[in-house]
């Protein structure tokens, strides 16, 4: 039986999921309107990887007869000020989530809760690959700066991108 404490920090890091995907959901129709229909798509496979973050997260509650509550989600914002902007704020977010899960893991191996520890350092896990990720597409997008062509090839680029289930492999 999982703790209190952790019960809880777990129902909102559910919900920090799933606001996730709403977050990406928002970034995505951003960059769409500004005609980044590559970025648009990279967001779009990052909201289903979110959504993918999420339901494991909800099962492994489930497996452990967790009451669950479902809180609202918050809001997003959909207006940003440049391509670069959306994926600086996208990084930040990133930045938030690991910081919440370190948090959640403190918490676990303070109620040596092995198994929530051990779910929960597949989502550390996962957050390095996340951060290092957009850091690179931001890096690209700062080399070409406001030139057309290298904006619009890193586009391209990132249009290439297709959903992965990231827990099928755990």
């Amino acid at each position: 039986m999982i703790q209190a404490t952790i019960q809880k920090a777990l129902i909102e890091q559910l919900n920090r999921e799933f606001h996730s995907a709403y977050i990406y959901l928002g970034m995505s129709a951003y960059c769409s309107k500004e005609g980044f229909n590559g970025a648009s798509n990279w967001f779009l496979v990052q909201y289903q990887e979110e959504i993918a973050h999420g339901m494991k997260l909800f099962k492994y509650l489930e497996d452990q007869s967790v009451e669950l509550q479902l809180p609202a989600i918050e809001a997003v914002a959909v207006e940003f000020d440049s391509l670069l902007n959306v994926f600086e704020k996208s990084l930040a977010h990133e930045q938030f989530m690991t910081q919440n899960l370190n948090d959640i893991s403190d918490i676990a191996m303070k109620e040596k809760d092995h198994a929530t520890y051990n779910l929960l350092q597949w989502y550390v896990t996962e957050q390095v690959e996340e951060e290092a990720t957009v850091s690179e597409i931001i890096d690209h997008i700062k080399l070409v700066g406001d030139n057309g062509y290298g904006l619009y090839t890193i586009d391209k680029e990132l249009a290439t991108r297709t959903f992965v289930d990231p827990t099928s492999k755990a």
